[in-house]
């Protein structure tokens, strides 16, 4: 599989009109070889045609240069991220690397074949004066048929302009110059789009932006939205194994589960409720892999930092001995989640809520006071999170109850951050003061777990005489001196800078 960045720009012309001047676009000193070639090409989507809906294309091409399977995936304005597999056996098979990137879409449909277009290009290389091929020029004529029913059928010219080794002013000057010409860039964004005709799905529009004097539901569906929108732009990431792809997954999915409930008088509580009670299967399902592989790293730096006289015994190979083999299954455990029934359904849930939430209670009351007294409901209840730690004495309790008071830190934070748009650098403030709770219990968090690792580690099976109980304990010791750290930072952090609540403008 290999990909790369397509930029290029796409202009309606007539089926008579003249090539430009290569050499009036600014940049171009010369021209190269002009190819000609003929392109046959399949585009596969859902009968509903759920890629496309998506701006998101997959074909199956023979001939030029660079025949094969090629997924386009929007990116940045006039950028697409262009995924490509060499030609397979069975025309109709998308290979399953290029699937599982669009499954997030896709879910249990069929993919199929909705449109058949051929090509006749004629490319010409766009030279600077020191060789440079700039981009390439494309005279494309067209003939598509749509596979679906209705059948269509239509003919069309389009230039195209691909930068190869230029940069985007190149694509500023040629579309200059073929403005001058009479030419206008391509209303449709792809020639899938022109086969599909009226069949193309129209563009999601934008969600309205939050307002004070708005409704309340508008704050908290945006941020929603957004999150959803997050989880579907890292599941592809999640499946490749691209670095931190998991982690914002959860991230995603966690927010959502939190503002459902911080945000719940809004809302149908029942469906708000399940979509959390998914979203925390979500999590948990995905993240374990990573939670483990977290915990494999810090182990090993704690290793790696000790001099080598206090290491005893198959210390290394006990870390890896345990968590190795659970981080693998973990992580096929996260991925058979993410191609279940199950996972499909949350998705068609959280679309079907952002497109028709169930909205109750104060939903439709102006944001300012309703969104305010929320967020500042969730600060209380962190106040009183904070206020159980008091008197507790033994270990084991404060630990459970500093983890109570960082996942009521997340709470505010999450609340706080869908708040920005309406109260804004109080809320950005609220929300940096939770999320500094947040880490900082966090690495407490961390360091509890861990603690706990080692002391199995210490005493489990396999440990025998090879007296790697104390290393573990050490280990155990400097972990323990870590946690007591992140607790002394947290106290000290809540008498200094205690979050403050929002208030009215």
């Amino acid at each position: 599989m290999t990909e790369k960045l397509e930029v290029e720009r796409k202009f309606d012309v007539g089926e008579s009109d003249e090539l430009p001047a290569f050499t009036s676009i600014v940049g171009v000193d010369s021209v190269g070889t002009t190819v000609d070639q003929k392109l046959d090409a399949v585009y596969f989507d859902t009968s509903a045609l759920a890629l496309a809906s998506r701006r998101v294309t997959l074909r199956r091409r023979t001939g030029g240069k660079d025949a094969g399977w090629h997924l386009k995936l929007p990116g940045a304005e006039g950028e697409r991220r262009e995924i490509t597999e060499p030609l397979n056996e069975d025309p109709d098979t998308v290979p399953p690397r290029l699937k599982a990137l669009v499954l997030v879409h896709v879910r249990d449909q069929e993919l199929m074949p909705v449109a058949h277009l051929k090509t006749r290009r004629t490319a010409i290389p766009l030279i600077a004066a020191d060789g440079t091929v700039l981009a390439e020029f494309s005279d494309d004529r067209v003939e598509s048929r749509m596979l679906l029913e209705p059948a269509e059928s239509a003919a069309w010219r389009e230039w195209e302009v691909e930068l190869v080794d230029g940069h985007r002013e190149v694509l500023d000057a040629a579309e200059t110059v073929f403005a001058l010409l009479g030419h206008r860039p391509a209303v449709l964004p792809s020639k899938l789009a022109r086969a599909l005709g009226t069949r193309y799905p129209a563009a999601t529009p934008p969600m309205p932006r939050p307002r004070r004097k708005g409704p309340a539901s508008a704050v908290f569906l945006s941020y929603l939205h957004e999150q959803v929108e997050a989880l579907k732009i890292h599941d592809p990431g999640v499946r490749e194994g691209a670095p931190d792809a998991v982690h914002q997954l959860r991230v995603a999915a966690r927010r959502m589960r939190s503002v459902l409930a911080s945000f719940r008088p809004l809302t149908d509580k029942g469906t708000a409720q399940l979509l959390r009670e998914e979203l925390q299967w979500l999590a948990g399902t995905v993240g374990t892999a990573r939670d483990l592989e977290v915990m494999r790293t810090q182990l090993n730096e704690l290793i790696g930092a000790e001099p080598p006289e206090l290491v005893m015994g198959p210390v290394k190979e006990r870390v890896e001995d345990q968590l190795g083999a659970a981080y693998e299954a973990a992580l096929a455990d996260g991925l058979a989640a993410m191609g279940s029934e199950r996972y499909f359904r949350l998705l068609d849930e959280l679309d079907g809520f952002v497109a028709a939430p169930p909205l109750a209670g104060p939903a439709h009351k102006k944001a300012e006071g309703t969104v305010g007294r929320l967020v500042n409901a969730e600060r209380k209840r962190l106040k009183g999170a904070v206020r159980n730690l008091e008197g507790v004495s033994d270990d084991d309790s404060a630990n459970a109850t500093l983890h109570e008071i960082r996942k009521s830190a997340k709470r505010l934070r999450y609340a706080a951050e869908a708040a920005v748009p309406i109260f804004g650098k109080q809320a950005a403030r609220l929300a940096r003061t939770a999320e500094e709770v947040q880490t900082i219990l966090g690495d407490h968090q961390d360091s509890v777990v861990i603690r706990e690792k080692l002391r199995s580690l210490a005493t489990g099976p396999g440990e025998g005489g090879g007296g790697t109980g104390f290393t573990f304990g050490r280990l155990h010791a400097l972990e323990q001196h870590r946690g007591a750290e992140a607790r002394a930072r947290f106290v000290t952090l809540w008498q200094e800078s205690p979050p403050r609540p929002l208030r009215r403008k």
